[in-house]
């Protein structure tokens, strides 16, 4: 079913693509037939013809190669070249003995050829065989083996340099692949041509034995059969033996000579014939010392004159030539500001790549390079690699691929986070060393030598220590942790506290889009007829902000799209988000007995916040407070969470869904990380436990709610 849907894809291509594979089937049967049924002279003298065009063809196309790679086709053509050969061996083998004639081209390179003399005919082919098996064969194999060797070890190198960059983001998963594949086709082609050369060195073999058969069956046939002289018949079936060793030798020597080409081949932008043009002739200096040595050899008594007078004058004027070139008058050169304010006139693209901004940045100072090169056991790379899949499964946040670079302005073991070109953290490490974290309350531990530090992601106190004393600091109960997993853990926090600032419009788009081939119709209801693009990210950004995973995008926008019609207003919406989110807001923070552990407000805290947004303008809700009352607020509230978090609990604060938001806005510049949730957020399911009940002194002259009031704000959904 594939290959009629791709041919109905692509006709001509398919077309041609089945005549290729039927002439390749066609010549391989062709093959087998000749080595079983007698072939007539004449067809021998086409096939003969035949394959000397192919191996000329070979030879050509091997000169023009500008990487071997773009000739990935030779080990098989090899093997079909070599089969062919053999074919016509048996072909030819067979009309010699049978008919005592096998076609011209075999009668005339016995005759002609060698001058009618068998003797020279043996000689001259046993000298072919030895110049193919001896020189180009061993050679060619040799280096195809050397070359396989060493791509096959430069695989594992090259993959994890594939792997680096895509994962600091200089090429993308496209490009990846397609580097893979050429990985994977330069070690294939290598590992074929090893095997390939066996073939040419089991073809020259074959020869020798094959004209040695022939010879001996020639003579007893000749002389036992047919009666001939014994003088006569040596000399007939010899010379006929030597011609058709000849005819497929010298083809034979073409293929061997192109797969020396091919395989001492180094990678080049040009052909072999113009880099010899621009290596070998391409000084002039080089060439008229040439030519002057030949003419040193022709005053030399008893050498010819014509050769080496004639070759010398010939060598003169090449070089002069040469020379006329190099001293023709150049550009004129203007110095480098000159040289480089007319660059940036003609390409004034190239200034737009000083202008990109990376989304994550993570710089290092040179003595943590190690840390991202796998040779040296550096495993950082594949933690950001495993980092940036766990967000995408919590969060539903793609996050961009982190840029690595060195930064010789950092301290040696220094490394600074930055996202959108904005250092958003800094630290240090110590390439050696282990950071121990916690201990059993004994601080002061006369064992254990270090450094003291504070962990760079929760600012814990911390020491560096050596890798003698990891043992003892585990035994004393600290947990230690290698300079990877630091700046691993630094740059996750970071990314969850920072989540809103890197979602982009561009990033919202890509999941809408990826939503959009499973769940249509939430897109096109949504977008773009009721809510801009813009508009879902301000509420996505919302959402991270406080922690609520995105990944239930369908969700988001199916609700965005009940509300959005009746408001546009980013804070309302996002509040029935959140309310839709309910139950995935709870299991976040819910213990195992399904219990929410809360620090609740008092009616009196939640009638100044309340009262506060009725007088204040805009939403300035810090500007509607006295400073007392704030002060008294954090005092208060900082209490409540280190009472929380000495019982084990995780800081949530629970309210009435009018003040969430405010009070949120309020108090995360003294808390950042404290968890607000209303009361429409708690699922029916789930049980509140009220830990502690956040409460300050009423400021005088400002009113309080009513009781019915203070009703409605605490009710629950």
């Amino acid at each position: 079913m594939a290959e009629n849907s791709n041919a109905a894809a692509d006709p001509g291509n398919a077309g041609g693509s089945t005549r290729s594979d039927l002439l390749v089937i066609g010549a391989l049967l062709l093959i087998f037939v000749m080595m079983i049924i007698p072939i007539p002279p004449f067809l021998l003298d086409v096939f003969y013809t035949i394959n000397i065009a192919l191996c000329l063809v070979i030879l050509v196309s091997s000169m023009y190669l500008k990487e071997p790679l773009s000739f990935s086709i030779f080990p098989s053509l090899l093997l079909i070249i070599t089969l062919f050969r053999l074919a016509l061996n048996v072909s030819g083998s067979r009309a010699i003995l049978l008919h005592g004639f096998a076609g011209h081209v075999i009668d005339t390179f016995g005759q002609f050829v060698v001058g009618g003399n068998y003797v020279v005919g043996l000689i001259i082919f046993f000298i072919l065989v030895i110049i193919q098996f001896v020189v180009i064969t061993n050679g060619a194999q040799r280096v195809a083996e050397v070359a396989a060797r060493f791509t096959l070890d430069a695989m594992p190198g090259k993959q994890m340099s594939i792997d680096a960059d895509l994962n600091t983001g200089l090429i993308t998963p496209e490009d990846a692949k397609k580097r893979r594949r050429e990985i994977e086709h330069e070690a294939d082609f290598y590992g074929s041509m090893d095997g390939a050369g066996k073939f040419i060195r089991g073809d020259a073999i074959a020869a020798v034995i094959i004209i040695i058969i022939n010879i001996l069956g020639g003579f007893i046939i000749g002389v036992v059969q047919k009666g001939m002289p014994l003088i006569v018949a040596l000399q007939k079936y010899t010379l006929l033996t030597i011609g058709e060793g000849l005819v497929t030798q010298i083809p034979a020597l073409l293929i061997s000579t192109a797969t020396g080409l091919v395989v001492t081949r180094a990678a080049s932008d040009f052909s072999m014939g113009q880099d010899a043009e621009k290596q070998l002739f391409g000084q002039s200096k080089t060439i008229f010392v040439v030519a002057a040595i030949l003419l040193a050899f022709a005053l030399v008594p008893g050498f010819p004159k014509i050769p080496f007078i004639g070759l010398a004058i010939g060598m003169y004027f090449l070089a002069k030539n040469i020379k006329k070139e190099e001293d023709a008058p150049k550009p004129e050169k203007k110095d480098e500001q000159q040289q480089q304010a007319q660059k940036d006139e003609e390409v004034p693209e190239e200034m737009y790549q000083h202008l990109s901004i990376e989304p994550i940045e993570l710089e290092l100072g040179y003595s943590l390079i190690t840390l991202i090169d796998p040779e040296r056991g550096g495993d950082l790379l594949k933690r950001i690699v495993q980092l940036r899949r766990s967000f995408a499964g919590e969060l539903g946040l793609v996050v961009p691929p982190i840029r690595i670079r060195d930064n010789i302005s950092l301290k040696a073991n220094a490394y600074s986070i930055k996202i959108f070109d904005q250092v958003i953290g800094k630290g240090e490490v110590f390439i050696g060393k282990y950071m121990a974290l916690g201990g059993d309350g004994n601080d002061d531990v006369a064992d254990i030598d270090g450094i003291k530090t504070r962990e760079p992601a929760f600012g814990l106190p911390a020491l560096w220590i050596s890798e003698n004393d990891r043992e003892k600091a585990e035994l004393f109960g600290y947990t230690v942790i290698d300079c990877s997993s630091v700046i691993a853990t630094h740059i996750s926090e970071l990314i969850k506290a920072y989540s809103h600032d890197i979602l982009t419009r561009q990033d919202v788009q890509n999941l809408i889009d990826n939503l959009k081939a499973t769940y249509p119709v939430v897109v096109n209801e949504l977008i773009p007829g009721i809510l801009k693009v813009g508009d879902v990210q301000k509420v996505l950004q919302n959402l991270l902000r406080e922690g609520i995973s995105i990944k239930n995008l369908r969700l988001i926008l199916e609700t965005l799209g009940d509300y959005a019609p009746s408001s546009k207003d980013i804070a309302y919406l996002t509040n029935q988000v959140r309310i839709a989110l309910a139950r995935a807001i709870c299991e976040e923070y819910k213990t195992d007995e399904n219990v929410i552990p809360v620090i609740t407000l008092s009616p009196r805290v939640e009638s100044v916040i309340f009262n506060a947004l009725s007088d204040a303008q805009q939403g300035d809700t810090f500007g509607a407070l006295s400073p007392e009352t704030l002060r008294k607020l954090y005092t208060n509230l900082t209490r409540a969470v280190e009472k929380v978090t000495s019982m084990g609990y995780q800081p949530i604060v629970l309210c009435a869904g009018a003040i969430r938001l405010p009070f949120k806005r309020l108090t995360e510049r003294v808390i950042k990380k404290l968890v607000v949730l209303s009361y429409n957020e708690i699922e029916y399911d789930y049980t509140i436990e009220a830990l502690d009940v956040l409460d300050i002194d009423m400021p005088e002259g400002r009113p309080g709610l009513d009781e019915g009031d203070q009703m409605n704000l605490v009710m629950s959904k």
